[in-house]
């Protein structure tokens, strides 16, 4: 007989949670000292709600100076595994757990392939770390399953924990993933990996410098009872260029896809709107602030913060709402989407 499992709501209780360090071989180079603080921030943050596994190029560096930030007793709490890597989006190149159905037995992690989001970026060395962490025990004798014929990042899907799936068209259906795969048949196999009873397919929704051909986790986030979080359209962009009033149309009409949506008692989902950040440029390039990429531990939720008071007033304040029994914690998020991802995007927990 087959073992039974789900796919958990990220609000399941963690094990740990993974990061995934920079260093000067990657593309934070120019920046790195930025991105270190915000990774150290990240990590103390983390690291008082519950355990860590860093992987990183140069552990010795690494510990040294999260020593030099963390308390001893956040320091036990922290794994490292030194290994080559690409980059730091532990979010698309770490696994994805399910639970067993039961309650009997361990978690499975599903080790999809990372391409670097369609083969736009190099990749190999991220797409290893997942079954060289199980290899080395790390996971702590959780299951591990290969699933490398086929493309998936973490980013590209949230679950509800009670069999509903949520993800984006323009991103699965994106080349040089899963074709000649259509919508119908990754949706069959979403399924049969996972568990999951339904998938929602979003259509319209995307950010200005986004090159994930649109992760959920920056447009749409599940919470408890039946609640999404979800980015509003910011209405100066309906008076911007070109890309801008795209960026507001398309928002505004994944609103209006959301409107629609039935859970499965044939009810509205609560929908709760989160400010679309003013533009935020680099270099000048506009780059995909969201605060839809935020973090959930054990007892918290880290929110990217922008240095737009109101904003990321409103953000914190909208996600509380969904989770009212977790602390908010603000991390400036600034430096992190210069490489076009946040806070989430560095993350992956491991439930148990």
């Amino acid at each position: 007989m087959t073992k039974a499992y789900y796919l958990p709501a990220e609000w399941h209780h963690q094990r740990c949670l993974q990061l995934t360090w920079p260093h000067a071989a990657t593309d934070w180079a120019p920046y790195l000292n930025d991105i270190t603080e915000t990774m150290l921030q990240l990590a103390d943050a983390v690291s008082r709600q519950e355990s860590m596994i860093i992987v990183t190029a140069d552990a010795d560096a690494t510990r040294n100076l999260l020593a030099a930030r963390l308390s001893p007793k956040q320091m036990e709490q922290v794994t490292l595994y030194e290994c080559p890597t690409n980059d730091t989006w532990a979010r698309d190149h770490g696994g994805i757990t399910l639970l067993p159905t039961d309650g009997e037995g361990q978690p499975l992690i599903l080790d999809y392939r990372f391409n670097g989001w369609g083969e736009k970026f190099p990749s190999q060395l991220d797409n290893a770390i997942t079954p060289r962490l199980h290899q080395a025990g790390v996971f702590n004798g959780y299951d591990m399953k290969d699933c490398e014929d086929f493309v998936l990042e973490g980013g590209s899907i949230e679950s509800d924990g009670k069999g509903t799936l949520f993800t984006t068209a323009p991103c699965l259906l994106a080349p040089h993933r899963n074709q000649p795969m259509d919508e119908g048949e990754i949706e069959e196999r979403l399924k049969a990996d996972m568990g999951v009873q339904r998938v929602v397919w979003l259509h319209y929704g995307m950010l200005i410098g986004d090159d994930t051909d649109g992760h959920i986790d920056t447009l749409v986030r599940t919470a408890p009872n039946d609640t999404l979080l979800y980015v509003a359209p910011n209405e100066k962009d309906a008076e911007g260029d070109d890309d801008a009033k795209l960026q507001y149309n398309e928002l505004k009409l994944m609103e209006e896809e959301l409107q629609t949506l039935r859970n499965d008692a044939g009810k509205p989902f609560r929908l709760l709107p989160l400010p679309c950040p003013d533009a935020i440029c680099y270099d000048g390039e506009r780059l995909p602030a969201t605060y839809a990429n935020f973090v959930i531990v054990n007892g918290a939720v880290i929110v990217p913060q922008y240095g737009q008071e109101r904003n990321d007033r409103t953000a914190m304040q909208q996600i509380q709402l969904a989770f009212p029994d977790r602390k908010m914690v603000g991390i400036d998020a600034n430096t992190v989407i210069r490489q076009h991802g946040s806070l989430h995007c560095l993350t992956m927990q491991y439930p148990l």
